[in-house]
C-alpha cells in the first residue's frame, strides 16, 4: 500500500530529538555480536535498516534482544551452516557482513529487496573469492556464499564504497589481524573513521597509514554498555528546515563526532551564500536536502563528486532533480554532479519518493519553501532510516493529511 501525503505549508519551531545512528548501530552491533561476553547497546530509535543488520546476526548465531530502548546483544558461539540473512533493503548490512560470515566460514545465503541487488559488489567480490571464498548468484536477489575466508594482505579500491573496506575491518579480528592496501582516493573517510572507532571499542587496534589500514591480532572484547550516538544524516533535514525559515532545536548531535554528515553545516552556510559548489565525495545523504535548501536559495549551486548517488535507493541525482522540478523548481543533472538554480519560492506540486527514505524527508523540508500543497506519493519510504520522522514532523508544526493509494 503506498501512502500519500499531503503537506501544506506551514511554519515548523520545536525541539526535536535526532534519531539514533543508523551507521554506528551497525558497527556497534556487529563489534558486539563477535564479541567475548553479552553488551547492552543504547539504541532509542530503531528503523528498517538497523533491524536487517539484527535479523542477520541472528542468523549467524548470536541472540539479540529489544527491551526498553536497548539492545541486549549476546555474541555467536559458531555459524548457522546454511543460515538465511534477509539484508532486504540495507546496502551497509550486506557489504559489512558478507565478509564477516566469509571469516566465520559460514555456509548461508544472503536475500537481497529493492534495488539492493542492482547496487555494485565488485571489487568485494572479487577479493573475497581471491582468499578463498565461493560465492554464487543463482537469482538476481539471492547470494550463496560457501568456504571460509583465508587470512593475508587485502587490497581494495578506496573510490568505490566505503563501505567494502569496513566489511573487511571487522573480518580481520577474526583472521588473526592483517592489512588492507587501499588504492585510488578514498570515498566518505568519516565512515572509516566510525569504524576503526567502533572497533576500538571493543578492544580491536588498528593503525591507519597514509594507504594502509592494519588490524592489530586479538579479538573483541565488550565494554559492557554502550550508547548509539545521535544520526547527523537525519537531523540534517531539522538543520535544513532551519536554512529555510523554520526553528527548530534538534537535539542530540554531536559536534565531535565521526560521522561525516556533521558537515552539513559548512555547507549550509555556502550555499546560503549563493552560487556556491559543493563536492559531495564525503557527503553524499546530504545531497537532496541541501538541493531544497539550494531550491530556494537564488542563484545556482554545483553539487560534484556524486555519480555514486546513481546507485543508492533510487538514482538520487534523477530523483532529487525530478523532486525539485515536481515543485516548480529547475536544475541540470550530469553524470555525477547536479546544478539547481534556485528562486525565493516554489509553488508546490505532486512528488513521488521513488521508494528512497531520503526524497521523501526532502519532499517534506521543500514544503517549506511552497506556495501550494506538497502531495507526495510513496511517504511511507521513511520507515528505511528514521520511522519516527512523519511523527516528529507533525510534533513540529508540520501540517499533514494522509490517503492511501492502491
Amino acid at each position: 500500500m503506498t501512502m500519500l501525503a499531503i503537506l501544506t505549508p506551514h511554519v515548523l519551531s520545536g525541539r526535536v530529538a535526532a534519531p539514533s545512528s543508523k551507521s554506528q548501530a551497525h558497527r556497534l552491533l556487529i563489534c558486539a555480536a563477535l564479541a567475548d561476553t553479552q553488551t547492552e547497546i543504547l539504541c532509542p530509535a530503531r528503523s528498517a535498516d538497523i533491524d536487517a543488520t539484527v535479523d542477520c546476526l541472528r542468523a549467524l548465531g548470536a541472540e539479540i534482544q529489544y527491551k526498553n530502548g536497548s539492545f541486549w546483544v549476546m555474541p555467536m558461539r559458531a555459524a548457522w551452516p546454511g543460515g538465511v540473512l534477509p539484508c532486504r533493503e540495507s546496502g551497509s548490512t550486506l557489504r559489512f557482513l558478507l565478509p564477516v560470515a566469509a571469516a566465520l566460514g559460514a555456509d548461508c545465503t544472503f536475500r537481497l529487496a529493492g534495488r539492493l541487488p542492482e547496487r555494485p559488489l565488485s571489487p568485494l567480490w572479487e577479493e573475497l573469492c581471491r582468499h578463498g571464498v565461493a560465492l554464487a548468484r543463482p537469482q538476481p536477489d539471492v547470494i550463496r556464499l560457501t568456504g571460509r575466508l583465508a587470512s593475508g594482505q587485502f587490497t581494495m579500491a578506496a573510490n568505490i564504497s566505503s563501505q567494502f573496506i569496513t566489511g573487511l575491518l571487522f573480518a580481520l579480528p577474526l583472521l588473526g589481524g592483517g592489512r588492507i592496501d587501499l588504492t585510488g582516493q578514498l570515498e566518505s573517510a568519516g565512515y572509516l573513521e566510525m569504524t576503526c572507532q567502533a572497533l576500538g571499542r571493543f578492544g580491536v587496534e588498528t593503525r591507519w597509514e597514509e594507504n594502509t589500514i592494519t588490524v592489530a591480532p586479538g579479538g573483541y572484547r565488550s565494554p559492557g554498555r554502550l550508547q548509539v550516538e545521535g544520526d547527523w544524516s537525519g537531523g540534517a533535514f531539522w538543520l535544513c528546515a532551519n536554512a529555510l525559515g523554520a526553528e527548530i532545536d534538534c537535539t542530540g548531535l554531536d559536534l565531535a563526532s565521526k560521522q561525516g554528515d556533521r558537515r552539513v553545516h559548512g555547507a549550509l552556510a555556502a550555499i546560503r551564500k549563493g552560487n556556491a559548489t559543493i563536492p559531495g565525495r564525503d557527503i553524499p545523504d546530504l545531497i537532496p536536502a541541501l538541493a531544497v535548501v539550494a531550491a530556494g536559495t537564488p542563484g545556482t549551486t554545483r553539487f560534484t563528486d556524486i555519480g555514486r548517488l546513481r546507485l543508492k535507493e533510487s538514482d538520487r541525482i534523477a530523483t532529487t532533480l525530478a523532486l525539485i522540478e515536481a515543485l516548480g523548481g529547475s536544475g541540470a543533472a550530469g553524470p555525477d554532479s547536479l546544478e539547481i538554480y534556485g528562486k525565493d519560492r516554489l509553488p508546490g506540486g505532486v512528488c513521488d519518493s521513488c521508494g528512497d527514505h531520503r526524497i521523501a524527508m526532502s519532499a517534506a523540508i521543500a514544503s517549506l519553501l511552497c506556495t501550494g500543497p506538497v502531495t507526495l506519493r510513496g511517504a511511507q519510504a521513511v520507515e528505511k532510516s528514521y520511522p519516527a520522522f512523519w511523527q516528529a514532523f507533525a510534533s513540529l508544526g508540520g501540517q499533514i493529511a494522509w490517503e492511501e493509494e492502491a
